[in-house]
């Protein structure tokens, strides 16, 4: 009796184990299912997407606003930039 016990405990965890992950990683689990769903179907061609979605476009840069001590590199001269060697 004591070994069924422990069988149903070890798959209960098991189980418990399986439902976390799936629960803390689920944007990142969702995203992939997503990309292989779409490597393995046949008539998807990405060249047909009119539709941008969000995750794909151009992203702000994080500092909107630069402090006065790091200077803009958009702003710098050109002359000065490293040349090739």
């Amino acid at each position: 009796m004591a070994a069924i016990t422990t069988a149903v405990i070890a798959i209960a965890g098991i189980i418990l184990g399986w439902i976390t992950i799936e629960m803390a990683c689920k944007p990142c689990l969702e995203k992939g299912r997503e990309a292989i769903d779409r490597s393995l179907n046949p008539d998807y061609d990405p060249d047909d997407e009119d539709v941008v979605d969000a995750s794909s476009a151009p992203r702000a840069p994080l500092l909107t606003n630069r402090p006065p001590d790091i200077p803009d590199p958009s702003a710098a001269d050109p002359s000065t930039a490293l040349k090739s060697v």
